[in-house]
């Protein structure tokens, strides 16, 4: 609930940033970003002169670091794998079962970048009342709080990530019919980054407080935007990657191994700029 002191911005139900008047003066603003990746608040002087930022706990700073860098480095792996298996598929130079061998791989490691993701939201420290300060909680695993976008994000990639992770498994079947392809492969796919799609969505959101924004000097935004860029060229390749009925053929091999290719590097890219995006 926002009080009367407190002034809030975000979109819709959301709630990204808060400002609100701390009893000695001044003011203190909480960005949810800030505090989920860096453990932070703002704190500005009654003249508006910006401080440096209120950090939590050391628990909390540690916790967060652990959870970026796992994060970052699946992420990084998990794109690079998919990069080289829409190389191989490309180059012809590997059989089928080689080929989803090497993408199931990259899923695994973006299943792990999507969890530890979701556990940065789920053990993100809190801001404490009408304080200059950040409270951590308790370790958890788990908690469901579809009001806070941060978690929201993170959750939808964290389920993405898992619907992959069918598509991906599908793939090592062999001797499907065209329709069985569409409905075992192609559609779970489509589901996947659709669900990428609306991750990176809420994490614009997130970023930039519910307004379309440009923001080449903040990092958080270029991770986001780099992501979503990814999903983008996602989406372009399981669009391409349909299958025909009629002749058992693909929409465009090339725009699906060329759009996994590059959707894979910004994901990778993603996963770099992330390591340094930490407390």
């Amino acid at each position: 609930m926002v009080r009367p002191d407190e002034r809030a911005e975000g979109a819709g139900p959301f709630t990204t940033r808060l400002t609100w008047r701390l009893a000695e003066g001044g003011s203190a603003v909480w960005e949810s970003r800030l505090a989920r990746k860096r453990g932070a608040l703002r704190v500005r002087a009654e003249t508006g002169a910006e401080g440096p930022p209120r950090s939590a706990d050391d628990r909390a700073l540690h916790r967060l670091r652990v959870l970026n860098t796992v994060a970052a480095v699946a992420f990084t792996v998990g794109g690079a794998l998919f990069a080289l298996g829409a190389a191989l598929a490309e180059a012809g130079s590997a059989g089928p079962t080689a080929i989803a061998s090497v993408y199931f791989a990259g899923g695994l490691f973006f299943n792990t970048g999507g969890y530890a993701s979701l556990l940065q939201a789920v053990n993100a420290p809190r801001r404490s009342g009408t304080a200059d300060s950040l409270v951590t909680g308790g370790w958890r695993w788990w908690s469901y709080e579809p009001g806070r976008i941060d978690w929201l994000s993170t959750f939808v990639l964290f389920a993405g990530t898992l619907v992959f992770g069918v598509n991906l498994f599908d793939s090592f079947l062999q001797g499907l019919s065209a329709q069985q392809v569409n409905r075992l492969i192609w559609a779970p796919d489509m589901v996947g980054c659709a669900l990428f799609l609306v991750s990176g969505h809420l994490a614009l959101v997130e970023v930039c407080h519910g307004r379309p924004c440009w923001r080449s000097r903040s990092l958080g935004w270029w991770v986001v935007a780099v992501n979503q860029f990814g999903s983008v060229l996602f989406l372009v390749s399981a669009l391409a990657a349909f299958t025909r009925p009629q002749t058992g053929d693909l929409v465009s091999t090339g725009i699906a191994d060329w759009g996994t290719f590059a959707g894979a590097l910004c994901f990778s890219v993603g996963g770099v700029l992330q390591y340094f995006e930490r407390p």
